[in-house]
């Protein structure tokens, strides 16, 4: 078989797997996107993996430019970039995006030891929702506090409504009185 129908059979491969997997992005037929880790996740990073012409017989370039990983330091990226290089040569002449993917999702804590989030790094987004939080903090606490019932408020509840908390029908309705 030659490269472009081992692409072909790849391509129709990661399209049927990833199906409906929000992680997974196919930017053009022969570049792709793979989100490792959760949505908010401070330690999440995005892969892509593009096919050179002669893929799968020629590694294919891997980046992590996205903006996505604007917060991870580059010697984190470099070393994740560095593992993957070594999983590529392992798997050169075979179908190695699904493997490259997974690869880096079952290894992610091991990429990302080094990365410590709770590190400031000079965002301006970021102090502004530091900024913004504590002020808004407090007014959500007073909402959801609830109101505190005494025994016998508590009971004269409960006998006026039935075992489900509900109360009977016809509780509020008023009588009609013909004068």
């Amino acid at each position: 078989m030659g490269a472009n129908e081992d692409q072909e059979m790849e391509l129709e491969a990661l399209r049927s797997i990833y199906e409906g997997d929000e992680s997974f992005r196919e930017l053009s037929p022969v570049s792709f996107q793979y989100r490792i880790g959760e949505d908010g996740d401070p330690k999440a990073f995005l892969i892509e993996i593009s096919w050179t012409e002669t893929y799968p017989q020629t590694p294919p370039v891997i980046s992590m430019n996205a903006f996505f990983n604007n917060t991870i330091p580059s010697a984190v990226k470099q070393s994740i970039l560095a593992k993957l290089q070594e999983a590529v040569e392992v798997n050169l002449g075979t179908a190695m995006t699904y493997t490259l993917f997974e690869y880096a999702k079952d290894n992610k804590e091991q990429f990302m030891e080094n990365h410590h989030p709770g590190n400031p790094t000079p965002t301006p987004i970021a102090n502004i929702i530091s900024v913004e939080t504590p002020s808004t903090a407090p007014s959500s606490k007073k909402k959801d506090k609830k109101e505190q019932l005494s025994k016998a408020q508590k009971r004269k509840l409960a006998d006026k409504t039935d075992h489900k908390g509900e109360l009977p029908r016809g509780w509020n309705w008023v009588d009609v009185v013909k004068v």
